[in-house]
């Protein structure tokens, strides 16, 4: 590998960043931007194979203008936690929640991408004494359902796996495949690279097989805090057909649509910024979005354990 991509590749500008260690889980990686004093609290989540910086690199600087923004790695991921544990979104979701806790937040609008949308909704199911509300992008409800996408779950799995030995080229490539589109490419194609260089490719193998079998129809129509969905329009990884039927299953979401593909919020930041900036704008500016949860919240008391069981 170049010296560039081993440690002075030209990388985009982020929020301060540092390990963090969650008492009992492991250390993960955070970023967390202050944002304007009072503002509410965002926790992005990224999505499978990528990482926080990968996943929301494009959306930092808009984001912190207008709310406190934390990102995490989940584990397997990037610098997320290596205790390991075979990999369960489950173990995500209270990753996630412990962060909160540990930085001492209140409360946060959750913001997830994908597989990170799938953790969000867990967030809410296990921890929801610390969710403001829900923002899911690009995400569903379910990811596998035919045999045909059994199979596909079961392929990419090994993709993921041949992935681990591959070659610096062929890891340029999946580089260049995030990076593709974006302004200034050729110069992030190495940070790329490296970013993708942390990954435990055992635990990515894990993670879509988590994903394949995560399902939250039984129990999403319960959602009980301000929500919105992000739905890509020209979807092919996660069928945009099952992103509106998510945003049809949640009581009083707001949906905002892109007219792209799954890879818009790397590609394509000029339409996935405003779109996103619109969908937590919808729910963390509410201004009865906090009185709506806590509304909810008084009428039906939430558990504080994590033991409920979870599709």
């Amino acid at each position: 590998m170049s010296s560039t991509a081993r440690g002075t590749a030209v990388r985009p500008p982020l929020p301060p960043g540092r390990a963090l260690d969650l008492p009992g889980r492991g250390t993960t990686f955070v970023r967390d931007q202050p944002g304007p004093a009072g503002a509410p609290a965002l926790l992005l989540l990224h999505g499978w194979t990528a990482t926080a910086d990968l996943n929301w690199c494009t959306a930092f600087p808009a984001l912190g203008r207008r709310w406190r923004v934390v990102a995490i790695d989940h584990r397997g991921h990037g610098r997320g936690i290596r205790d390991g544990r075979p990999f369960t979104l489950e173990d995500c979701a209270d990753d996630a929640a412990a962060v909160v806790r540990e930085l001492g937040i209140q409360r946060v609008v959750v913001v997830g991408y994908s597989m990170g949308g799938a953790v969000a909704q867990l967030v809410w199911r296990r921890h929801r004494p610390i969710v403001e509300g829900l923002v899911l992008c690009s995400t569903s409800a379910h990811f596998s359902e035919t045999s045909r996408e059994r199979v596909l779950f079961s392929v990419l799995g090994a993709t993921s796996r041949i992935a681990k030995v591959t070659s610096d080229a062929r890891r340029a490539r999946i580089a260049m495949h995030f990076m593709e589109g974006r302004a200034g490419a050729s110069i992030l194609r190495d940070w790329a690279v490296n970013e993708l260089q942390n990954h435990d490719w055992l635990r990515i193998v894990e993670a879509g097989r988590a994903i394949g079998r995560f399902s939250s129809r039984d129990w999403i129509r319960g959602l009980d805090v301000p929500a919105a969905v992000l739905a890509t329009l020209q979807d092919a990884v996660v069928p945009t057909a099952r992103q509106l039927e998510l945003a049809e299953s949640i009581p009083r979401s707001s949906l905002h649509t892109i007219d792209a593909d799954h890879g818009v919020c790397i590609r394509r930041p000029q339409l996935f910024v405003p779109a996103l900036l619109a969908a937590v704008a919808s729910v963390a500016d509410q201004p009865f979005s906090r009185l709506l949860a806590s509304a909810a919240m008084s009428s039906n008391p939430p558990s504080t354990t994590n033991d409920e069981p979870v599709t």
